[in-house]
């Protein structure tokens, strides 16, 4: 090979890494990202309960809604269950068991009824009752408060609705369940208005007022 092949050979290799070298540069150039000076948004991380639990909404007690709770708009509510549901005395099971006198039953306990293993597992051995509050919590949200259960409803979000289905759910039994009494919160309320109506009614006449026993007699003349 003599040295003008070996110029030419060179040469190509130099203007190759050339051409390279060039192309990135120019790539570089283009796609490079940059950062704004002054960013667009700033995000301020919030204060107070960062990984902490989550708040928990307050919700209204299942005795304060039976106070007011109506059985007749339950029943109607109850046409959501019948697919699942039967109320009568002695009605079959469904896709869930029959549900009369289930108000203080203990959970996962109808006869014939095969219950899954989350709600065998929730009732403790029969140590649990569908109570009200049982009912409320169970009812809101089935899934959410016994994981697993195999019941697909999705809840009742409203808490009259709510109220007015347990309420008659009481009434399917042959002695229904006592009522649960007033929160203390209503009942301290309710008695401090009787006080204040009371004290009302044994006000003292204001100052210079007359007793309405020394009014004169009316003038007969005047009709």
């Amino acid at each position: 090979m003599d040295s003008f092949e070996l110029n030419k050979i060179v040469g190509a290799l130099l203007g190759t890494v050339f051409v390279v070298f060039s192309v990135t540069l120019v790539a570089d150039a283009l796609f490079a990202a940059h950062s704004p000076e002054t960013p667009g948004y700033a995000i301020e991380a919030a204060e107070g309960n960062v990984g902490g639990p989550a708040e928990v909404e307050e919700t209204v007690s299942i005795a304060a809604l039976l106070q007011d709770a109506d059985p007749a708009k339950g029943e109607a509510v109850f046409r959501k269950c019948q697919a699942c549901h039967t109320p009568d005395k002695g009605g079959a099971n469904k896709v869930g068991p029959n549900l009369w006198s289930v108000v203080n039953r203990p959970i996962a306990s109808h006869e014939g009824f095969s219950f899954s293993s989350a709600m065998r597992e929730f009732a403790g051995g029969g140590s649990q009752l569908w109570d009200y509050d049982h009912l409320n919590e169970f009812l809101l949200n089935p899934k959410g408060y016994i994981r697993g259960t195999a019941m697909a409803f999705a809840g009742l979000k409203k808490d009259p609705e709510r109220a007015d289905l347990i309420a008659y759910l009481r009434t399917l039994a042959d002695s229904p369940a006592p009522l649960p009494e007033a929160p203390a919160a209503e009942t301290e309320s309710a008695a401090a208005a009787e006080g204040d109506a009371a004290s009302a009614g044994n006000a003292e006449p204001a100052a210079g007022a007359e007793p309405a026993g020394d009014a004169e007699p009316a003038d007969e003349n005047s009709n």
